[in-house]
């Protein structure tokens, strides 16, 4: 495809299911609902950074890396695939995390048992700088940014937009739209120069997990400029072309909310799909009420890109166990 000359590591189980949810689609009363299971990426539970991962670790090996390091929360998806894909390359991984749910369990506890190293800081804002000074004192590390959100991380994504339009075809399917979390930009800067370049017509629309619409918009531009020339292809993407919805997730990054806990549980029920509380299931709440405000309609199919998460779930037991 676009990137053969690319440093590449394969890490991923692709390509990942794309498949109707009739019963969502019932319930919903409107458009035709796919999903594109990217939670089935395989590497230590799957997630959507795995992909990433794929060009990224590449790049690091071809520059002599031998240490990953990167950041998130303490329940950080991306966290736990980068230090799955350095135990499966044989790499070590420093990974820095600021306090949130600081009990060891879901995501934390896998990052535990894959051999990283975890590094605890207060806040976000101490990540980045905490990483830089670790880095200095390890000469062949490789810095990956929160969520492998850059030019070459998102290079999964392109890759993953030819992939699901070529099982969308296969289905006899038009896409009208794709419906994602948004929280580094990697995902959607990934789909906006894929779209690009494969001439999709699809709408790409990012859910917030937290970020406000303009700082999440901008930083989407940046990552599809920086892919178009990772690739070599025109850096033309503005801000005209970025539909970023941040009314789902106003609390905050991590935050529970009504709608988010809604999304979850009708998932769950009706099709048998589990979703995150941080990511997915915000984004399905989007997905959910464009529907019924009839943005979603009727005659389109729309694609939800499961970006994975399960994990996290288990971090978040006070919000959806029952009492027995």
């Amino acid at each position: 495809m676009f990137f053969g000359h690319l440093p590449r590591v394969r890490l991923a189980h692709l390509p990942t299911p794309l498949h109707d949810l009739p019963n969502l689609s019932r319930h919903l009363g409107g458009p035709r609902i796919l999903v594109k299971r990217d939670d089935c990426t395989g590497l230590a539970g799957g997630g959507n950074k795995t992909r990433k991962l794929e060009f990224l670790v590449g790049d690091a090996r071809q520059r002599g890396a031998d240490t990953l390091i990167t950041e998130g929360g303490l329940q950080s998806n991306h966290c736990r695939q980068t230090a799955a894909a350095a135990a499966a390359t044989g790499m070590r991984c420093v990974l820095v995390m600021h306090r949130g749910r600081d009990e060891v369990t879901g995501n934390l506890l896998l990052d535990q048992l894959l051999g990283a190293r975890v590094v605890v800081v207060d806040a976000p804002g101490e990540r980045r700088p905490t990483m830089e000074r670790i880095a200095r004192d390890l000469p062949r590390s490789y810095v990956i940014p929160t969520g492998g959100s850059n030019g070459v991380g998102a290079l999964g994504y392109v890759d993953a937009l030819h992939e699901l339009e070529a099982q969308a075809n296969a289905m006899g399917a038009g896409v009208d739209a794709v419906v994602f979390c948004l929280g580094s930009g990697g995902t959607h800067g990934g789909l906006l120069a894929g779209a690009r370049l494969l001439g999709s017509r699809a709408r790409m629309i990012g859910i917030s997990d937290g970020a406000p619409r303009r700082e999440l918009t901008d930083l989407v531009v940046q990552v599809a400029r920086d892919t178009a020339v990772a690739l070599g292809a025109p850096a033309e993407s503005g801000a005209g072309e970025v539909d970023v919805r941040d009314e789902y997730a106003r609390e905050g990054y991590g935050v529970p909310n009504p709608g988010m806990v809604e999304a979850v549980r009708l998932l769950a029920r009706v099709e048998g799909l589990v979703l995150d509380p941080v990511y997915t299931g915000k984004a399905m709440a989007g997905l959910i009420d464009l529907v019924q405000r009839g943005e979603l309609r009727r005659g389109q199919t729309v694609v939800f890109i499961h970006t994975g998460g399960l994990p996290a779930l288990f971090a978040y037991r006070d919000t959806f166990a029952e009492p027995l």
